[in-house]
């Protein structure tokens, strides 16, 4: 009996898929960095019974219609709007995340970059790295403090939960903001939900967890930071385009807000000169929240079970639904 194909789209380590390894053969991009260009990913995806993808591809209806046999798609990553999944279900095919495996992980990267941008961690790196620590003053590099001030986090997911039991630590007030109430995180953590525009003008840390979707795409535009504390810190670890980048370049210049935490941006990855890397308050970072050795490891993992249990005839651990 021949064995299933899978096709890989970026490289792994070698040990990272022997759950595939074992029940199917395996055909691997060999980049790790450079993602497979679109017509030779049209080519593979002919010939295989599934593709472990990354947010890089678009799986769309034009990659559904050259699939003469594919049966899953597991995406290497939580979110999945690189994905048509009501297209993928018209042709039958099952979607899959690797969610819970990163929410640790990325709640840590979101409170780093709070940090980070608060205590102007980059900066004062640079600085002496520069040979420009010759004397000291009390107000060298200055910052802002996290404790005891107000986080406003737009996405009460699990990251947005877990990011909330951080800020406890810190003895910060925690608001929220998402689709439906989280009424546990409202006992255990002392949450308090509020509308958008609500959390914009009180947090002094606005922390964006919002998947993106239609009703998400340039949610936080001139109009969101209008509304925030002139000395807040907008931190966004989710997707790029749920916010306008251009209003968030003037807001930061204009001084609206104080400071700003990116680890995605609109177009990845993003230019060197691009506007908003020219600005000292602002730390950049190349989409690395979930980026951890054990935690890379488990959603690479976590995709290669998902796409043996659809192989083997069984139910994937973690498929993903379309959204009404």
């Amino acid at each position: 009996m021949n064995k299933p194909k899978v096709y890989i789209t970026r490289k792994c380590p070698e040990d990272s898929i022997k759950r595939l390894k074992n029940i199917a053969n395996i055909k691997m991009w060999t980049d790790e960095l450079e993602p497979v260009p679109r017509d030779i990913l049209l080519n593979e995806v002919k010939d295989v019974d599934a593709v472990l993808t990354t947010l890089s591809e678009d799986v769309d209806e034009s990659f559904f219609s050259h699939a003469n046999k594919l049966k899953v798609v597991g995406n290497l990553a939580v979110g999945y709007d690189n994905i048509d999944v009501k297209a993928a279900e018209r042709h039958g095919i099952t979607i899959t995340n690797t969610p819970d495996v990163l929410t640790e992980t990325t709640a840590d990267l979101a409170f780093a970059l709070m940090m980070a941008v608060a205590r102007r961690i980059v900066e004062a790196s640079d600085y002496v790295k520069k040979g420009q620590w010759k004397n000291w003053g009390p107000l060298l590099l200055a910052g802002k403090d996290l404790h005891h001030k107000t986080i406003g986090i737009v996405g009460m997911g699990r990251i947005g939960t877990a990011l909330a039991r951080r800020a406890k630590g810190f003895d910060m007030d925690i608001l929220y903001h998402n689709r439906s109430r989280d009424e546990m995180a409202e006992k255990t953590l002392g949450a308090v939900y509020a509308p958008f525009e609500d959390v914009l003008e009180a947090a002094d840390y606005v922390v964006c967890l919002t998947p993106l979707t239609a009703e998400t795409k340039g949610l936080f535009d001139g109009k969101a930071f209008e509304l925030m504390k002139q000395d807040a810190i907008f931190v966004n670890v989710s997707r790029g385009p749920v916010v306008d980048e251009q209003s968030l370049y003037k807001a930061l210049v204009g001084g609206k807000i104080a400071g700003a935490g990116l680890d995605v941006f609109e177009k990845e990855p993003i230019s060197s000169d691009h506007p908003l890397l020219s600005l000292d308050q602002v730390v950049a970072l190349p989409h690395i929240g979930s980026s951890s050795m054990a935690t890379r490891y488990k959603m690479i993992d976590l995709a290669c079970w998902n796409i043996a249990k659809i192989l083997e005839g069984k139910p994937a651990v973690t498929p993903v639904k379309s959204r009404e």
